[in-house]
């Protein structure tokens, strides 16, 4: 599977590194996992698979448990306890670094991703950053993990509580969002650090103008086996040239380039207000 990966500058040297929206791959993974604990015990009981196999089953039974109890949450009336906690889920989630989100959205499926940027940024710049992003993931998100798995048995002890233990349920994603994002981080150096096989995937700016045709036909075929592709596109630097004010991207600029490349608008704006 191939993820898009859109890449831009949003505000002075903050740049902005978000995946485009994918809706063919939103149910691939709830497909294939279990839906009740029975089927889960099944499937790990019956089956010869390795431990990691078996991690990977119940954190994907975990995480359509928790998506389910929030689309519920979400669907709750106007103004009622549910509606609230809702209200202070998404309060919580504000506070999420949208970099965790872009490690999170790369998944296992993932085997080679397509980096869109705007001409004006140096390619290998520009796979530097993301490549260290990656590698600093790699680092942050296995302490962060560590610790909010050691936060579990003190946060399930106010269970005996008469209210929702909402600290336990909030270390409880904390686990998982960072279990995710370890694991992106892990995929992502992987494929961006694959020096043997992505020497021809570049597409230079001089040559992208030069011969504009020929590379996106070269681009296409090496794409089936490289594990990462940069591509220069002029619509981006087109829509950044027009929305730029004094250093800053406007929100309206900001608005456009998530309907053009299909983009979660809450998280590019978390890039912005980013120091």
């Amino acid at each position: 599977m191939r993820a898009r990966l859109v890449v831009f500058p949003i505000r002075g040297r903050n740049w902005c590194f978000i995946r485009s929206i994918d809706p063919s791959s939103s149910g691939t993974a709830s497909a294939y996992s279990p839906s009740t604990i029975r089927e889960l015990w099944k499937r790990i009981s019956f089956k010869s698979e390795p431990l990691n196999a078996n991690a990977e089953l119940v954190i994907d039974f975990i995480s359509n448990k928790m998506n389910k109890g929030w689309t519920a949450l979400e669907k709750a009336p106007e103004g009622s306890f549910k509606n609230k906690l809702h209200g202070l889920g998404l309060r919580l989630l504000a506070r999420v670094k949208p970099s965790e989100n872009l490690l999170t959205s790369i998944s296992k499926e993932v085997t080679n991703v397509q980096v869109t940027y705007p001409p004006s940024l140096n390619p290998r710049l520009v796979r530097r950053r993301l490549r260290h992003i990656a590698m600093r993931g790699t680092i942050i998100h296995r302490n962060y993990f560590y610790g909010s798995v050691t936060l579990l048995p003190l946060t399930s002890a106010l269970s005996v509580l008469p209210l929702p233990n909402i600290p336990f349920f909030w270390v409880l994603f904390r686990s998982y969002s960072n279990w995710r994002a370890l694991k992106g981080s892990e995929k992502l150096l992987q494929l961006v650090s694959d020096y043997s096989q992505t020497q021809n995937s570049v597409l230079s700016n001089d040559e992208g103008n030069e011969m504009k045709d020929e590379g996106s036909k070269h681009q296409t075929e090496d794409s089936a086996g490289s594990p990462w592709v940069l591509e220069p596109s002029k619509e981006l630097e087109d829509l950044l040239c027009q929305g730029h004010e004094n250093g800053d991207l406007s929100e309206a600029a900001i608005a456009d380039i998530c309907k053009a490349f299909r983009l979660d608008k809450n998280d590019v704006l978390k890039y912005k207000k980013l120091m």
